[in-house]
């Protein structure tokens, strides 16, 4: 019998209408680009990591490390956004950056904010 009322709660729960996800929050200029050069400081770690960084880039990878986390920590406390919601946002980002050339594009304006982070 319990079985069978498990599968009943599921039915019900399967046939209750889902709230739909909340709107994502609109970012300031300021919020959008400290997630862009996040991400963007953070995929060239990576790429200096596997070998495939600029030359010109300084090394990113304790210091670039450090801006992504606090920059998201930031991005949070800021707007309130969930975990789940900045990497979703944050997921958009790499994909653009993922064209070797948008990321070399970004990434002097970004190593400015990261030596302005003072990190």
């Amino acid at each position: 019998m319990s079985l069978l009322y498990s599968f009943a709660v599921l039915a019900m729960q399967a046939a209750a209408p889902q709230a739909e996800p909340p709107a994502p929050l609109a970012l300031t200029m300021q919020q959008q680009t400290a997630l862009r050069c996040s991400i963007a400081i953070a995929m060239g770690a990576e790429r200096q990591r596997t070998g495939g960084g600029d030359a010109d880039w300084p090394d990113l990878t304790e210091r670039g490390r450090e801006f992504f986390v606090r920059s998201l920590a930031q991005l949070m406390d800021d707007t309130g956004m969930s975990r789940e919601a900045l990497m979703q946002a944050a997921a958009g980002e790499a994909a653009d950056l993922q064209d070797g050339e948008n990321l070399h594009q970004v990434m002097p304006a970004c190593l400015l904010m990261l030596n302005a982070s003072g990190l």
